[in-house]
């Protein structure tokens, strides 16, 4: 008689392994599954499937739907959140045929680091792409204001009726203005002046400053680690950046009604940033529970002048991730509605 190992081999799939029956109940799951799911066999067996996510970016009904076409299911970039845990995963679901039974075979593989570094890669090279572009678009442009508002300057001081100097006036100052969102889109290319600091008074400055705007209804929070440590960095820079991205969540959570942000603090260690290990790094998270970044703009968040919101400039973003490069860290951003995190990462030694 030939021996079943099916058990044996599912249990010990790194591969996350779940069996749901037609009503996406679960009927088993193996080892891998426990801890992706978070919670135990026991506790999994019988349990709704949906129930355990928080946000999906997966139609579930097409899993049910394998069970009436006789069609697997593949997608290789599956949003889960689970247990307030974000998840990028690679799905597999098909039929099968179990005990006499037709259930769903579910295969989860997270691909998390896989996906985080790619992202990394790419918003380094786009971010390289894109000070390029904007440094050439840059030169163009100001080579040509500066004509406009000299020639704006000479025809003020010939003109005959003084009240004519209104329209100089006019162009003048439109030429300034571009002239200052061409340099705001540059934003600082060298470092400024670097000493010892310690981030959470620059957090506290970026909290008082937002807290005189945000209103009554978006409250601030504050989860510090006190044993961070000083360490070297421009913190007029830092501030800017941070105050960037607090605003953005700021702004979000006024057209939203309100909510809450919380700046939060710890020390991550053995830190990959930029293809380098760092031993301690600074970790800053900001984090809202708005609306959430629409997902179409998601993986050009950083990019210039791509904004979500109406009115929007859309600089605020690709100037922070210019001023946390020029420290050596990145920025990482995880979003679904209700929940919007952005993570920096800043080398301490």
């Amino acid at each position: 008689m030939t021996a079943d190992f099916s058990p044996l081999i599912l249990d010990n799939q790194v591969t996350a392994i779940v069996l749901l029956d037609e009503s996406l109940t679960i009927r088993y799951v193996n080892p891998a599954a426990e801890q992706l799911l978070s919670f135990s066999k026991r506790r999994l067996n019988n349990t709704h499937f949906p129930d355990l996510l928080q946000h999906t970016s997966l139609d579930l009904n097409l899993i049910s739907d394998t069970l009436q076409s006789g069609q697997g299911l593949a997608d290789s970039d599956v949003t889960f959140v689970i247990d307030g845990r974000h998840h990028t995963l690679e799905l597999n679901a098909s039929p099968l045929s179990w005990q006499r039974e037709l259930l769903i075979l579910l295969e989860l593989k997270p691909i998390d680091q896989q996906r985080r570094i790619s992202q990394e890669l790419s918003q380094h090279a786009q971010q390289q792409a894109a000070k390029e572009l904007v440094r050439g678009l840059a030169h163009e442009i100001k080579n040509p204001l500066g004509g406009l508002r000299g020639a704006a300057q000479l025809l003020e001081k010939t003109l005959p009726d003084p009240s004519y100097t209104e329209y100089t006036q006019m162009i003048i100052e439109q030429a300034d203005r571009l002239r200052n969102l061409v340099d705001r889109l540059l934003g600082p290319q060298r470092p400024g002046s670097r000493q010892q600091d310690n981030i959470h008074v620059v957090l506290e400055k970026v909290r008082q400053l937002i807290s005189i705007d945000c209103g009554e209804n978006i409250h601030l929070h504050r989860d510090y680690d006190p044993s961070l440590p000083d360490f070297t960095m421009d913190a007029e820079q830092l501030e800017q950046a941070i105050l960037n991205i607090v605003s953005n969540a700021s702004l979000a959570l006024q057209q939203y009604g309100g909510g809450n942000i919380t700046l939060k603090t710890r020390t991550a260690h053995q830190a990959l940033i930029h293809g380098k290990r760092y031993r301690v790094a600074a970790k800053i998270d900001i984090i809202d529970d708005g609306p959430g970044i629409p997902s179409d703009i998601q993986d050009t968040l950083f990019y210039p002048m791509i904004t979500g919101r109406e009115g929007g400039t859309g600089l605020g973003l690709s100037i922070a991730q210019n001023l946390v490069d020029q420290h050596q860290g990145k920025i990482e951003v995880i979003s679904w509605p209700g929940h919007t995190k952005f993570t920096l990462y800043l080398p301490i030694m």
